[in-house]
């Protein structure tokens, strides 16, 4: 067609102008008119005997994200859907046309995030006299329901579940060396305190193939780090097998033989467990340098993951184990189906095979009925274990959990704030000097 652009942003056409976004030709109208000029931003103009005439301006998106790596995740995978329909970027939610929220809903504090952002927006947009953006709420503030959100958040416009977006082909990442890859959503593990099985549903396994596909593209665009993202990646696979029977087989009570027919494509956990295969997959690749996992749950960290790490020398030494209490009866309250014995045992057996060993871990403080003694029980954890990382949370009540339904919220704010204080110094303080990374 004829098309050169010159040095003053102009560009000469043959036979008549075109509207131009980034680098894809959106419309081309005949006319005999010959120059005109790109603004960036989506902003297309038109120049006819010097006059400058707006044609066309494509829509704005700005996301604000809260929480964890899984939102992150959803993030970058909402920006390749918004853009592919025609969306650009804006810079900040004070210029854009829809404003999503992928919210967390994990503690109370996080929610509060959320409603007092809100209000902030539609403050500003109320004194600067400007026409509010749409509000697409998405994350784990879901679990609440659209009505009772309606209710608390009347500015809300839209809804998009998560599971709208988890496993999206594309995503657009601002970091070009290091890429989240969604392995699973949603959990099975029905912790008493988690509201995750309710917001992101019941746990449901990326097929390998699709992984794969999407690793492969990452290779080819340079990228030499991924994080394996999963509310527990241990359960790659394996979902369809209930916990209790995975637990006997863990224990080698039950073999794979013994599984009803319709499970019998499942591998059992005395074999080479799924997320393990998947990891010898991905470190075939030779620009892959870097593979991280988040999370795992203790229960489940089998033998055969540990050997992997330990021969494999692109799996990353910094592992992510979260133990939430150091006391038994805690942790039976918390429905977390290990004691602090079977824990301190992974521990072992990972320090006695990785000798470069960093290890992470969440705690929650102040959960429902924690006595004096059942919160020495985890000060005397964490001088045992040693993480260099702890990211240590106050409890909070979530509506519609176990815990809620259950037990009452009788820890006194000032004493949860206390012990607080007490791991935050034992764990994270000790360490500033040598904190791992965490992505």
């Amino acid at each position: 067609m004829g098309f050169e652009p010159t040095n003053e942003g102009f560009a000469d056409l043959a036979i008549g102008p075109l509207w131009y976004r980034a680098d894809k030709i959106v419309k081309y109208q005949h006319s005999y008119s010959n120059r005109f000029l790109v603004e960036r931003k989506g902003r297309f103009v038109l120049l006819r005997q010097d006059v400058r005439i707006h044609l066309m301006s494509s829509p704005k998106f700005f996301i604000q994200i809260y929480g964890c790596q899984a939102n992150k995740s959803d993030a970058e995978r909402l920006t390749a859907m918004y853009i592919d329909n025609g969306y650009i970027e804006a810079e900040n939610w004070q210029d854009c046309d829809e404003l999503i929220l992928v919210t967390c809903s994990v503690r109370e504090r996080a929610e509060d995030r959320v409603r007092a952002f809100l209000l902030k927006v539609m403050s500003y947009y109320q004194e600067e006299e400007k026409k509010a953006p749409k509000v697409v709420f998405s994350g784990c503030m879901l679990h609440h329901g659209v009505e009772r959100l309606r209710q608390m958040l009347p500015m809300i416009d839209e809804f998009m579940p998560t599971n709208k977006m988890a496993f999206a082909k594309r995503a657009v990442r601002k970091d070009k060396k290091h890429a989240f890859v969604p392995i699973s959503t949603g959990c099975n593990s029905f912790c008493t305190y988690c509201i995750v099985p309710f917001a992101r549903g019941r746990e449901a396994s990326r097929s390998f193939e699709d992984i794969m596909e999407e690793v492969q593209a990452l290779v080819k665009e340079g990228y030499s780090e991924i994080t394996l993202i999963g509310q527990n990646v241990n359960s790659w696979g394996l979902e369809k097998i209930g916990i209790s029977a995975r637990k006997m087989m863990l224990h080698g009570d039950l073999k794979r033989e013994d599984l009803p027919s319709n499970q019998s494509q499942y591998l059992s956990v005395k074999g080479t467990p799924p997320f393990v295969k998947l990891l010898q997959a991905i470190s075939q690749f030779e620009t892959i340098k870097m593979i991280r996992f988040l999370s795992s749950n203790p229960w489940d960290f089998h033998d055969e993951l540990i050997d992997e790490i330990a021969r494999n020398p692109k799996i990353d030494r910094f592992i992510h184990l979260p133990v939430q209490s150091g006391s038994n009866s805690v942790l039976h309250r918390m429905n977390r189906g290990y004691t602090r014995e079977d824990y301190l045992l992974v521990v072992k057996k990972l320090r006695q095979k990785i000798k470069d060993l960093v290890l992470g871990t969440d705690i929650i403080v102040g959960f429902p009925g924690e006595t004096n003694e059942e919160f020495k029980d985890t000060v005397k954890l964490a001088k045992e274990v040693g993480w260099h990382v702890g990211f240590v949370n106050i409890y909070s009540p979530r509506p519609g959990t176990v815990a809620d339904k259950l037990y009452k919220d009788d820890v006194p704010y000032k004493i949860k704030k206390e012990r607080w204080d007490i791991l935050d110094e034992i764990i994270n303080k000790k360490h500033l000097k040598e904190r791992p990374k965490v992505v």
